[in-house]
């Protein structure tokens, strides 16, 4: 497995897909239920393949990441060749993760206490892993609204 399993709650939003998946191994909905009950390794396999099916297919389409802690914002534009980075570091108590705190960043941008940093990453051997890893270390996919934001505004 190159990536992670897929959540229940993931593989219940995708049941049409996955049905359709099963379909194209021919797999008919008995063949899986004896397979679950008599082959419980070549049901796990098969989750394995289609949650992998399912991260390149989101990973491939995926233009930003953000990843949001209490004192830093982390947000990345997902070129071809390489990551965008723009990094925006608070020295001082704020918490963006909650409201105050951003609408205080919001108010403050030019702030002696509000960092920014910008950098550029070519991408390792996989794309998608280094992508797949950013969500791993707790980013979120997003439209880029905070990144394109933020690009016009320092640059």
């Amino acid at each position: 497995m190159k990536y992670a399993r897929l959540t229940k709650e993931q593989f219940e939003e995708l049941h049409q897909e996955f049905i359709n998946f099963l379909a194209t191994q021919s797999i008919t909905a008995d063949e899986w239920t004896n397979l679950k009950a008599n082959k419980p390794e070549m049901a796990e396999m098969e989750l394995d393949v289609f949650s992998d099916l399912i991260w390149e297919g989101v990973l491939g389409q995926a233009k930003y990441l953000e990843h949001i802690s209490s004192n830093s914002i982390h947000l990345f534009s997902l070129n071809d060749d390489h990551m965008h980075l723009i990094g925006i570091k608070i020295n001082n108590d704020v918490d963006v993760t909650t409201k105050d705190g951003f609408n205080w960043l919001r108010e403050n941008l030019m702030d002696d206490a509000v960092e920014f940093v910008q950098a550029n990453k070519s991408y390792g051997e996989d794309d998608k892993l280094d992508k797949f890893n950013l969500i791993q270390q707790g980013a979120s996919i997003t439209k880029g609204e905070l990144y394109e934001y933020m690009f016009k505004l320092i640059n």
